[in-house]
């Protein structure tokens, strides 16, 4: 039997942790107006809100929609600021518990974790295995909408005995449902979501890392790989999750998900990958290029498209982008010196001084 934590509900009101949750809240938003307005009172608010959650009232607010395009439409559910802190309460108490038991390669929302150290092992991964292996790369169709409240609070409830706590938990999970459904359905935009679609998704890796042995297997939220010397395997695993997933956890993979050679290269959280080296996604290049035209037309001011052109740097480092980035560099240098500077001392520290 797992072990269970049954006394956790005193941790998740505690003034200090709900004062925590606050900071944590309010990160990069603090001068937004809904912020502005609940730090004015915050010391009662706060006193407030322990005593919500204290005696078993507390009910999150209204869900605020809207798309976002990244480069697919996404839709997110956000929540007010009083509910984000309650999130970020019940983060600080009951993540450090299922960490303990998710498998070391699951890369999504986890700390010393993220995009780049998953990159980094499919790398390791590749270099392991022979040029002639091949890939299952597998995606959930509709992850977020399709995940069963039921079936997460039967995963949750294996960890976590404290009633109270687990009455906290259910308020949050049953506050949303995807459209059309009426039990199932995680928002994406809650914090909360990201540590259940981890909960939820652990059983794949379950199921896959000891009941398959697979050894090369790598998840990312919804998306994962599978790598093996023999073809033929790959087909086989391809079957078992996909009853799996069918069975147990009520999802399907997406028509993308195929087994292909490695020597195509791996597309895998914004790069291609080989055993010998990583190349951007075309995508993140073609979105590049956009965004500096839209910057030579004077749609974009010269400070956003600076924090623009240093998170594609700090993305693209981690490929192999040297001439790409002289490419970009000499393109962007028509509009900006500055900003072409930029670029290309990244490449070459001090050449473009």
């Amino acid at each position: 039997m797992p072990k269970t934590y049954k006394n956790i509900f005193e941790g998740i009101y505690d003034f200090s942790n709900l004062y925590d949750a606050y900071l944590k809240a309010r990160k990069e938003k603090r001068y937004r107006e809904g912020v502005l307005f609940y730090t004015s009172n915050l010391e009662n608010n706060l006193v407030r809100l322990m005593n919500e959650i204290k005696e078993g009232v507390y009910r999150p607010g209204k869900y605020h929609t809207f798309s976002v395009y990244e480069p697919k439409k996404r839709k997110i559910s956000s929540l007010p600021f009083k509910d984000r802190i309650v999130q970020h309460a019940l983060n600080n108490v009951i993540e450090p518990i299922f960490e303990k038991v998710f498998i070391y390669d699951s890369y999504a929302c986890r700390k010393y974790k993220g995009t780049h150290s998953g990159v980094r092992r499919l790398t390791h991964f590749l270099r392991s295995l022979s040029a002639g292996a091949y890939c299952f790369k597998g995606d959930i169709a509709n992850y977020f909408p399709s995940v069963s409240h039921n079936i997460l609070r039967r995963e949750i409830a294996r960890r976590i005995s404290d009633k109270r706590a687990l009455a906290l938990i259910d308020t949050i999970i049953f506050s949303h449902c995807a459209v059309g459904k009426t039990d199932c359905g995680l928002p994406v935009g809650n914090l909360t979501s990201q540590l259940f679609a981890n909960v939820y998704m652990n059983q794949l890796d379950y199921f896959v890392k000891h009941n398959l042995h697979c050894r090369h297997y790598i998840r990312y939220v919804d998306d994962f790989i599978v790598l093996d010397e023999d073809k033929k395997k790959l087909a086989a695993v391809k079957d078992e999750i996909e009853f799996f997933l069918r069975d147990d956890l009520r999802l399907a993979l997406n028509k993308k998900s195929s087994i292909f050679p490695v020597k195509q290269g791996v597309d895998f959280l914004g790069y291609r990958i080989w055993r010998t080296h990583r190349l951007l996604r075309k995508s993140s290049v073609k979105k590049m290029k956009k965004k500096i035209a839209e910057f030579a037309a004077g749609g974009i001011i010269p400070e956003k498209m600076e924090a623009t052109v240093a998170s594609w740097l700090a993305h693209s480092r981690h490929a192999d982008t040297y001439n790409l980035t002289k490419k970009l560099a000499s393109l962007m240098g028509k509009h900006s010196q500055f900003l072409s500077k930029i670029m290309l001392n990244r490449i070459n520290p001090g050449a473009a001084s």
